[in-house]
């Protein structure tokens, strides 16, 4: 049983923290590529805006849903019988 909490822990820790990574990692390449294009046609930057933030929140949206799987399996754990 210890060796079974022990696992489900070491899995929500890298659920959280390889979510986290790939999110960073995504919001900083979309960031980086929303002010080349900005750079390059400045009359465009409202509307990459607007796309920018709602592609922000679907990446976090991501995120959390992880969060949400690793809170699921810490404290209602199915593994468990």
């Amino acid at each position: 049983m210890e060796n079974v909490l022990g696992l489900v822990a070491l899995a929500c820790g890298l659920i959280v923290g390889l979510g986290a990574i790939g999110a960073s990692i995504g919001i900083a390449l979309m960031g980086g590529k929303f002010l080349e294009s900005s750079a390059r046609q400045p009359e465009l930057m409202n509307d990459l805006q607007t796309k920018m933030f709602i592609l922000a929140g679907l990446i976090d949206a991501a995120f959390l849903i992880g969060v949400a799987i690793a809170l699921l399996f810490a404290f209602a754990n199915p593994f468990t019988l």
